[in-house]
C-alpha cells in the first residue's frame, strides 16, 4: 500500500509543534487506509485478541479500572497492508520532525485503543517518571461519522491554561511533545477506536 504525506502537512505539524507543543490534522490518513484500519481493529475485537489496558512499565505495568478502561493491541511491521501503511506514514513523520527539530526520534511504537461505551481514561502524561524516551504522542481516530453529542472527546490541558477538546473523528491525527501535554479521554456514547502511540528517543539499554 502507497501513502504520502504532503510537505504542507509535516510543515503544518512542524510549525505547530515547534511553537504550541501539540499539532491538530483533520484528513491526516486517507479515508482508504483509516477504513481499513478501522475494519482491522473491529476484526481484532470480535477475534478478542485486544487485551484491557494497564499502567505502567515492564513488570509493574498493572490493570487499573478506575484509572482506564480501553483495550489494547500492539501493532508489528508485517502484520497487514494496513498496519504497514500506517506505521510507513508515521515514520515519514518521525523523518520529519527529527530534520526540522532535531528530537533524535529513533523509533515509533503504537497500538489499536479500543473504547467501549462509557470507557474512559484519566487525566495523565504519556511519559514515564523514570523513562524519558517517549518524546512525541500520536492518535489517529478510526470513528467514521462521529458527533460532539457521541461524546468520547480526547481533552487537551495546555501550557497556556487553555483546554481543547479533540473529536475522534476518522482520519484525524492528534499529536503533542509527551512530557507537556496532561490529556485525558472522556466517555462515550459508542465505541471509540484508535491507533494511539509515540515516537520515541534512544535510551539507556536501547538499541
Amino acid at each position: 500500500m502507497t501513502t504520502d504525506i504532503s510537505d504542507s502537512l509535516l510543515s503544518r505539524i512542524i510549525d505547530d509543534l515547534a511553537e504550541f507543543g501539540w499539532s491538530l490534522q483533520t484528513g491526516f490518513a486517507p479515508q482508504s487506509l483509516t477504513r481499513q484500519l478501522a475494519e482491522e481493529c473491529r476484526q481484532r475485537i470480535a477475534q478478542g485478541t485486544l487485551a484491557p489496558a494497564g499502567t505502567g512499565r515492564g513488570h509493574a505495568v498493572a490493570v487499573r479500572e478506575g484509572t482506564r478502561s480501553d483495550h489494547i493491541q500492539w501493532l508489528e511491521a508485517g502484520q497487514s497492508p494496513a498496519c504497514d501503511g500506517y506505521l510507513q506514514l508515521l515514520d515519514d513523520l518521525r523523518v520529519a520532525i527529527n530534520q526540522s527539530l532535531y528530537m533524535g526520534l529513533v523509533d515509533y511504537e503504537s497500538h489499536f485503543a479500543f473504547y467501549p461505551p462509557g470507557g474512559f481514561y484519566l487525566k495523565h502524561l504519556d511519559r514515564f517518571r523514570d523513562d524519558d524516551r517517549r518524546a512525541v504522542s500520536a492518535v489517529l481516530y478510526l470513528n467514521d461519522g462521529w458527533q460532539a453529542e457521541d461524546g468520547g472527546m480526547l481533552r487537551l490541558y495546555l501550557a497556556d491554561g487553555q483546554v481543547r477538546d479533540v473529536l475522534p473523528e476518522a482520519g484525524t491525527l492528534v499529536v503533542f511533545l509527551s512530557a507537556d501535554v496532561p490529556h485525558e479521554v472522556l466517555p462515550a456514547s459508542r465505541d471509540r477506536l484508535s491507533l494511539t502511540g509515540w515516537f520515541r528517543r534512544r535510551g539507556d539499554g536501547v538499541l
